[in-house]
Order: C-alpha cells, then sequence, then structure tokens
C-alpha cells in the first residue's frame, strides 16, 4: 500500500507540475486576459454603438473595433504606443496593468525549475531531497503568480472605480480565457507543490523504517561512505571464539586438580 502511494503521488505530482507549466506558459504568450468594450448610447432607439473594443494580454493590445480595428500593438513599457483610445481611463487601465507583467514570468521561471528538479528527483527517487525542493519550487510559483493577479485586478478595478458616469456611454470589461488559464495553474501548481512534499515526507520516513541500527555496523575503515567500512580489512576484525573439545576440558580441569595443595587437616593427622 505504501509502495503504491508513493507511486500515485509521483505521478500525480508530475501530472500537475506539467499542466501548470503548459497553462501559465499559455496564458502569459497569450493576449487575452483582458476584453473591453466601449461605445455611445443612442437616445433615439436605445441602442449602443460600440466605439472601441479590444483585448489586451501582457505583451500586445489587438483592436477588433473603432478607429484602430484589427491592428494589434505591442505593449510598450518604456514608451507610450501612437494608438488612438476613446477615452483616457480606458488608456490608464492599459498602463497599469504593466505593473503585474514581472509577478507571472517570475512564476513561469519558478514552475519550469521546479519541474526539471521533480523529474530529475523521479528518475533518482534515491535523492530524497530533490522532491522537497521541488515541492518548494512549485509554491513559490504558485504565490508569485497570484500575487500578479491580485495586483492585475486590483488595477483595473481602481481605474474602473475613477471612471466618470455619463448616462450616453457605456463601458463593458471582462477577463478572457488566458487569465482563467493563469487562474488555473495557480491551483495546479500549489497541488503539485503540496504531493511532492508530500513525497518527501514518505520518502524520507521509508528510509528511517528500513535503515539498520547504527549498531549492528562495524566501526567505520573508510571515509568512502556511513557504511562503507563495515566489510573492510577483514585482517582487523577479532579472532572468532571455537568452541572447545570434550578433551580439552577434562584436561584442564585434570591439571587444576593436580596442582590444589591437599588439606591442612589431613596434614595435621599425618
Amino acid at each position: 500500500m505504501s509502495s503504491f502511494s508513493t507511486r500515485a503521488l509521483t505521478l500525480l505530482s508530475s501530472v500537475f507540475g506539467a499542466c501548470g507549466l503548459l497553462l501559465v506558459g499559455v496564458a502569459v504568450s497569450t493576449d487575452y486576459w483582458l476584453l473591453m468594450e466601449e461605445g455611445i448610447v443612442l437616445q433615439q432607439n436605445q441602442t449602443m454603438e460600440v466605439k472601441m473594443a479590444l483585448h489586451s494580454g501582457l505583451w500586445r493590445v489587438c483592436f477588433v473595433a473603432g478607429p484602430e480595428k484589427g491592428r494589434c500593438v505591442a505593449s510598450e513599457y518604456f514608451t507610450e504606443p501612437e494608438i488612438e483610445i476613446t477615452t483616457e481611463n480606458t488608456a490608464n487601465i492599459l498602463k497599469m496593468v504593466r505593473t503585474a507583467t514581472p509577478f507571472p514570468m517570475v512564476s513561469l521561471l519558478f514552475v519550469f525549475t521546479a519541474f526539471v528538479i521533480s523529474n530529475i528527483g523521479h528518475i533518482r527517487p534515491q535523492r530524497t531531497i530533490l522532491a522537497f525542493v521541488s515541492g518548494i519550487f512549485f509554491i513559490l510559483s504558485g504565490l508569485s503568480l497570484v500575487v500578479g493577479l491580485v495586483l492585475y485586478i486590483s488595477s483595473i478595478n481602481d481605474e474602473v472605480m475613477n471612471r466618470p458616469r455619463e448616462p450616453e456611454q457605456f463601458f463593458h470589461y471582462h477577463y478572457g480565457w488566458s487569465f482563467a488559464f493563469a487562474a488555473s495553474s495557480f491551483l495546479l501548481k500549489e497541488g503539485a507543490g503540496v504531493m511532492s512534499v508530500y513525497l518527501f515526507m514518505k520518502r524520507y520516513a521509508e528510509e528511517e523504517l528500513y535503515r539498520p541500527h547504527p549498531a549492528l555496523y562495524r566501526p567505520r575503515m573508510s571515509d568512502c561512505s556511513d557504511y562503507s567500512g563495515q566489510f573492510l580489512h577483514p585482517d582487523s576484525w577479532a579472532p572468532p571464539q571455537r568452541g572447545r573439545s570434550p578433551s580439552d576440558v577434562s584436561s584442564d580441569i585434570s591439571i587444576q586438580l593436580n596442582q590444589t595443595p591437599p588439606p591442612q587437616e589431613h596434614l595435621r593427622l599425618a
């Protein structure tokens, strides 16, 4: 049962880690984190005319309606891109979400490192510490990602709350599938981290269970490993104690009797 649970933990941690790495990689490289739409409300027939619609990611903004329709612009982190945006609040949203970009990148680096270390640990299970190290990296990756998601959401909410309310204008936004992939990746990475740490605990417990007591080993004769000297240098061992034959025992008794002096009472009578 113990070996089955160890194999199950090994398989599940690998699957969760691989899925978490895949999802965060797709999320970082795509541009469907945020979808925004704004326009005006026509008072005649109460219909809405879309003035601008776009979807954005960490690296690019693509317009699907408005004067910039069909154009994708890279997010400039040091200079402002030459694009025409309807309102200033929408431009501020695109600026503010850039503060969250480093955290998903750090998360991607951490989860890749954790995935590599985890696979090395599965290939060489005697290196028990690798499972623990990979679990720590998985957990750090998830924490870094969730910090980035919180900053991303808070930046958007702050700008939306400060947006002026005008009855003749409308503004809609929602999060896209890239954002959903990133959020799902957080859950998978945390799960992989917890399972990796638990796998380390089980392997360590099994090593302690099957490790013989140090008193059963002879003093170490070599510095190669902890138990490398237990069978080295047999010439230095103490000679084994052989059993004595009955003839040897009887001869020793006869010698002791011959060497014993006679009692003093017999000498006085004489």
